[in-house]
């Protein structure tokens, strides 16, 4: 298994009308990843040239950690349960830092 960090880019091309509902479930989403064990940050950014854009950069101290934080409770229920079906793309990038 990996032990390196991990860091996540997630591009989320929100449906029309549904950024502010997006939004605000993730941001409980956002508070419960950073207080798990594992989680070295998690940031959400919203594009100015396209509003409906969300990028979430997250960092994880290893595989198992990000493991961990996807059989989570609030992402399988807020992420994936809520927020999934109001996404017209998801596109998920996994890194190792190279600094």
């Amino acid at each position: 298994m990996n032990t390196s960090n991990i860091h996540v880019f997630a591009k989320w091309q929100v449906k029309e009308g549904q950024t502010e509902k997006v939004l605000a479930l993730l941001k409980t989403a956002a508070e419960e990843s950073r207080k798990e064990k594992g989680n070295l940050f998690y940031r959400v950014h919203q594009s100015i040239a396209e509003p409906d854009t969300i990028i979430l950069f997250e960092g994880y101290t290893d595989e198992a950690a990000l493991n961990e934080h996807r059989s989570s409770t609030h992402f399988q229920g807020i992420v994936i349960g809520q927020i999934v079906p109001l996404l017209e793309k998801r596109e998920v990038i996994l890194t190792t830092p190279l600094d």
